[in-house]
């Protein structure tokens, strides 16, 4: 494979910027595992396990040490696609994995010379069937790269790469804990009795969020009848769906900011006669939109709770069960909602907060908002049938 060199600028490769590189060191704090699926990272952390090896997400070893980031695009980045979006899936290959202040290189998914750059970087004429290319453009085909949204999108497109590679990150494990102990709790006392409580339940969250599938998890898996594939499948899909829950927890009260934003806020400047009517009409609009995506997000969790609900009130493990194996179906559909929602409330907060306050928006810049947000929200209503 090619190495990246200064004459690959002329086919959309750009230098990193330090701020990008400098808050991506941090992504194990910070980051939204939403927007950001950070393969250096891994790599850092899992590059001796037998999986990471055995199953790579990218084929090529540099491509599989970068960080992809959901970027919004700024207005001069929207002419480098063939067609309109407001999004992009931006690659960002380090230059040194193990010290992200050297800075790197980036580009994004699609923009015009994407094509030209993979045929010099693979070294190849043909890109058409190169597996690494194909992997790029579904993810940028999806609306999130949260872990179980990606999973399901690419095993459904034939890809499966090492579940090392697809982890709730540290952080927001440590997040959910609180969130999470009850619920398995409840199900894990139906298990093991009511000797496992307390600490001893706060431990066994912890190896379920995190994937340690170890001994102490076995009365679980004889409980729900699976074998050692089915349970590692089924463990899996679990902490998808508590992950979603407490997504959605979280966003209720991300949204809640928006809608009173939406209600309130007023850009300064002038503007002519149709993009008043527009800012007058698409608010009330926009606001009707994210209602109904919350609401989507909980009708489809609502699927996860009654088979919950089956075992650890009626001691059924059956619907649990079968939950557990086939629930990875509506991934897709709960992984695109929250991760539209993540982006309205992340930008939101960014381009609205408090610290830019003394920075308001043109009436154009703030259409331009809204009309991004309608167009995300488009996609929602789409898949859910409203």
């Amino acid at each position: 494979m090619n190495a990246f060199a200064p004459a690959d600028a002329k086919n959309g490769i750009a230098n990193a910027t330090n701020r990008d590189v400098r808050n991506l060191a941090n992504l194990g704090e910070t980051a939204s595992t939403s927007r950001v699926l950070n393969l250096s990272q891994i790599y850092i952390n899992s590059s001796k396990e037998k999986e990471y090896q055995l199953k790579p997400f990218f084929r090529d070893s540099q491509l599989n040490k970068a960080i992809l980031v959901k970027h919004t695009l700024r207005s001069n980045e929207r002419d480098q696609f063939a067609r309109a979006r407001r999004t992009a899936t931006k690659v960002i290959l380090p230059f040194d994995p193990l010290d992200l202040k050297l800075g790197g290189r980036s580009i994004l998914v699609n923009q015009m010379g994407f094509d030209s750059f993979c045929r010099n970087y693979f070294n190849t004429d043909d890109i058409s069937g190169n597996s690494d290319v194909q992997i790029l453009r579904l993810l940028d085909a999806s609306p999130s790269l949260d872990p179980f949204l990606v999973r399901e999108h690419l095993s459904r497109n034939g890809y499966r790469p090492g579940a090392c590679y697809l982890k709730i990150s540290p952080f927001d494990v440590q997040r959910m804990i609180g969130f999470a102990n009850e619920e398995i709790e409840r199900l894990v006392a139906t298990a093991f009795g009511d000797a496992i409580v307390g600490g001893a339940s706060v431990k066994l969250a912890g190896k379920i969020l995190a994937n340690e599938l170890d001994k102490e998890l076995w009365p679980l898996k004889k409980t729900l009848r699976m074998t050692d594939e089915e349970f590692s499948d089924g463990i899996f899909s679990w902490r998808g769906f508590l992950y979603f829950k407490w997504r959605h927890l979280e966003l209720q009260e991300e949204m809640r900011k928006v809608l009173e934003g939406l209600a309130s806020y007023q850009p300064i400047g002038s503007s002519d006669e149709n993009l008043r009517e527009y800012l007058k009409e698409s608010r009330p609009r926009l606001a009707r939109s994210i209602v109904n995506a919350i609401a989507n997000v909980g009708r489809t969790l609502n699927v996860y709770d009654q088979a919950y609900h089956a075992l650890v009130e009626g001691e059924n493990p059956g619907p649990f069960r079968r939950f557990l194996l086939d629930g990875p179906g509506l991934f897709y559909e709960l992984g695109e909602n929250i991760g539209i929602l993540s982006h309205i409330g992340s930008f939101w907060t960014y381009r609205m907060g408090q610290q830019m306050m003394n920075q308001r928006l043109t009436p154009g810049e703030y259409a331009d908002i809204l009309m991004d947000f309608e167009d995300s929200l488009a996609v929602v209503a789409r898949t859910s049938g409203d």
